[in-house]
């Protein structure tokens, strides 16, 4: 394997849809992606896995999928969270420097963040992610960047994720049961807004809405910080429903007739046009007009709009949103849905796609709203190793090379059928703890720094 190239693999386990995606990083920090699979979902319900075994197969299918396509095995993933527990906060917190002369180093800012995942959460919580926001160094307010500055009390503002330890269980156990591990758990909101925005409309202010089959995600953003972030357990499948309890018709030909036909504003849908669904087990078909179906989708919608006003609200930011809202996910594909939301909202509309990050010959194909989850999470996943890497020290990287289990390996035809994972006799792997996610994060942040510059692959 060329230790020069990293492979990150990810899997977005949604409501609708799994998908495995693999992909690489070139030298001006594009994304490429190397192999992309999707499979119905049927194990979860509102982003939460609900039956194991059918999650487990449809994951095993798409990353059996995509190893075949993209010729890489992994054994190591970046996975997607979501779901109606996902809570966040917002916290304060500090420490006191020994020497108020000496120059603030990273490992102070990672301890510090390192505190945060040990502040009280209700019983069957825990802490997903500690997102700094801004830091304060001696009552100096509004700094970014900390590192290099010298100063007694180094303090920060921080927006902390929160979510159900066994929805969290749950999905580690399905990656497990597919045999493999996870690497990191990434809230989706964070990872399509990766994926979908410009750093200009961070910086300006904007909100990122992300609408998938079980949730709409919101994620808001100013002066290139995280804001706020919510988990709204009403998506597409909701609109599918209503369209099949209004017509009386089956959720398959519900969902065909929302995606081809459906229209979230009634009132510009044509009056004269119908369509004709297949009657029930040899029954006479039904005609239902486009206006009709039409104003089924747009009433859903309103609702989903309006809870999604209210969380801008509840940001404290809503007047400060100069770049107003991106819509991505498979909900933003539906007819005239910007329309209605400018008109609901007041704020500029645009369909977020994560083309910008991306580059190679499988970019027009990725370059769908319904992907923008799965490819933020391959960039999430590369800000990881760059965040954690570690560098070499002298007399320490053979033995680090031997003992760190790589990412992904590429399989090499050459060779005797060996795998991700599979080492020499004379190579042996350190066996990964089963420990929970946040004391994983603790145990990784606090051994962060024992060796310098080491490239992980």
């Amino acid at each position: 394997m060329n230790r020069k190239e990293q492979y990150v693999a990810a899997i977005d386990i949604g409501t609708t849809k799994i998908v495995a995606i693999v992909g690489t990083r070139n030298e001006n920090g594009k994304i490429e992606i190397l192999g992309l699979s999707k499979a119905p979902s049927k194990g979860v319900k509102r982003g939460v896995v609900l039956n194991i075994e059918d999650t487990v197969n449809a994951i095993q299918t798409t990353v059996d999928d995509v190893q075949k396509r993209s010729g890489i095995l992994f054994s190591e993933v970046f996975v997607g969270i979501a779901g109606q527990h996902i809570k966040s906060l917002k916290t304060r917190g500090y420490i006191m420097r020994d020497d108020f002369e000496e120059e603030i180093k990273k490992e102070e800012v990672f301890k510090l963040i390192e505190d945060m995942y040990k502040i009280h959460v209700d019983i069957g919580e825990e802490i997903i992610h500690v997102i700094p926001q801004i830091f304060i160094i001696d009552n100096e307010t509004g700094i970014k960047s900390p590192i290099g500055i010298c100063g007694r009390r180094l303090e920060a503002n921080f927006h902390i994720v929160i979510g159900q330890v066994a929805a969290a269980k749950n999905i580690e156990k399905c990656i497990r049961k597919a045999d493999m591990s996870v690497k990191d758990m990434i809230l989706e909101p964070l990872a399509s807004a990766d994926a979908v925005l410009t750093d200009d409309e961070k910086e300006a202010g904007v909100v990122l809405v992300d609408i998938g089959g079980g949730t709409t995600d919101l994620a808001v953003y100013y002066d290139n910080i995280i804001r706020h972030t919510a988990v709204i357990p009403f998506g597409g499948n909701v609109i599918t429903k209503d369209i099949k309890e209004g017509c009386a018709i089956l959720d398959r030909h519900a969902e065909q007739l929302k995606i081809q036909y459906g229209s979230a504003l009634g009132d510009i849908a044509p009056d004269d046009k119908v369509v004709s669904i297949p009657g029930i087990s040899g029954r006479n078909p039904k005609e239902i007009s486009f206006k009709s179906l039409a104003y089924i989708i747009q009433s859903r919608m309103e609702e989903i709009i309006d809870i999604v006003n209210f969380e801008i609200q509840n940001s404290g930011y809503a007047d400060k949103l100069a770049a107003g809202i991106v819509i991505t996910g498979g909900g933003a594909m539906l007819k005239h849905l910007p329309q209605l939301m400018k008109f609901k909202t007041a704020m500029d509309v645009r369909i977020g796609q994560p083309n910008e990050h991306l580059t190679g010959t499988s970019r027009n194909e990725i370059n769908q709203p319904m992907y923008a989850t799965s490819v933020g999470l391959i960039m999430r996943g590369f800000d990881y190793l760059d965040t954690y890497k570690k560098s070499f020290n002298a007399g320490t990287k053979d033995e680090f090379v031997r003992t760190r289990k790589p990412v992904v390996e590429k399989i090499d035809t050459e060779t005797s059928g060996k795998t991700a994972g599979d080492e020499d006799e004379n190579e042996p792997v350190q066996e990964e703890e089963k420990v929970s996610l946040t004391e994983r994060i603790k145990k990784m942040l606090s051994n962060m720094f024992e060796v310098e510059d080491q490239k992980i692959n």
